[in-house]
């Protein structure tokens, strides 16, 4: 039996927030790769930056396209309509996310392995001869400030819609203005004559993007097999997830209870008969929780 009836405003508007919030990433971030581009060079480290940027875009565009698909009407070819399109954004997301912090590593292990010597040399601007590692410490310095922002920013609307497409896609931003920094070390080593500082820096900070990726694929992983709801930031059960399976027992006893995540909703089935009266969203979850209850199914043993 469905409950569910819409979302509440403050929930729809903090949607179109992420929206907003995407398209100003493709922007923002499309201008870094922009700037990164004509600045690259032979560092190993610009190099990964640069593809990483680009790999960047896709939870934005994910994201938006799940969003447009979620708002579609159930049909009788999708008679549950398309919520799960943010399930498998999450999943798109994560695996790009993970394919980051696989090609950073192998770029930089390949490269310690060869002992490749990176050179940054110089170019004449208005007839002045400088070092193109300014440049490039510049551009980097630029690339940092949107994905810095955009993240910081995406948290909190992410935790409020309970969205994990956007949470991976503030992960991602991490990612950015973190690969930004270990690239101005990067850069600064080779100034220095240090060759195995470029892909070094590369190679630190992949590691912990793979951390990340790790667990949001898990995450993923679970969410399509129907698993119980996990939590925003880890592959434990949710705490919504854990209060609903409380109340539901409390309020028919000790019965079996399945919980399992459509995007950010949640669908539940008790093992028992349909009782008289059937307890509301907000009796079960609570007012600011409530929306998260799509459906309540009974199945009389």
């Amino acid at each position: 039996m469905s409950l569910h009836s819409g979302i509440p405003d403050a929930i729809a508007a903090d949607v179109r927030h992420g929206e907003r919030l995407e398209w100003w990433t493709l922007l923002w971030i499309g201008s870094v790769v922009v700037v990164m581009g004509l600045v690259m060079g032979a560092s190993q480290a610009m190099k990964s930056a640069v593809i990483e940027d680009v790999l960047s875009l896709i939870p934005a565009i994910v994201f938006l396209l799940s969003v447009h698909w979620e708002r579609k009407r159930a049909n009788r070819r999708f008679p549950f309509g398309y919520r799960r399109a943010n399930s498998l954004a999450f999943l798109v997301a994560a695996t790009a996310l993970l394919s980051v912090g696989g090609f950073l590593v192998y770029e930089s292990v390949t490269t310690l392995v060869r002992q490749e010597h990176p050179t940054v040399g110089g170019i004449t601007l208005f007839g002045e001869t400088i070092w193109l590692g300014w440049l490039m410490i510049a551009a980097l310095v630029y690339s940092v400030i949107p994905p810095l922002v955009l993240g910081r920013i995406k948290q909190p609307v992410a935790k409020r819609i309970n969205d994990k497409v956007l949470h991976t896609d503030a992960l991602m931003q991490k990612a950015d203005w973190q690969t930004g920094l270990a690239a101005i070390a990067g850069i600064i080593g080779i100034g220095l004559g240090w060759w195995w500082a470029d892909a070094s820096a590369a190679l630190f900070i992949a590691l912990s993007i793979i951390k990340d990726a790790i667990g949001a694929l898990k995450q993923a992983v679970a969410e399509l097999l129907d698993g119980t709801p996990r939590a925003l930031a880890s592959n434990a059960i949710a705490d919504d997830a854990k209060a609903l399976i409380a109340a539901l027992e409390a309020r028919f006893g000790q019965v079996e209870v399945r919980l399992r995540e459509t995007g950010r909703y949640i669908a539940a089935e008790v093992d028992c008969r349909p009782p008289a009266v059937i307890p509301t969203e907000a009796e079960l979850m609570g007012e600011d929780k409530a929306w998260r209850l799509a459906s309540l199914g009974f199945r009389p043993d």
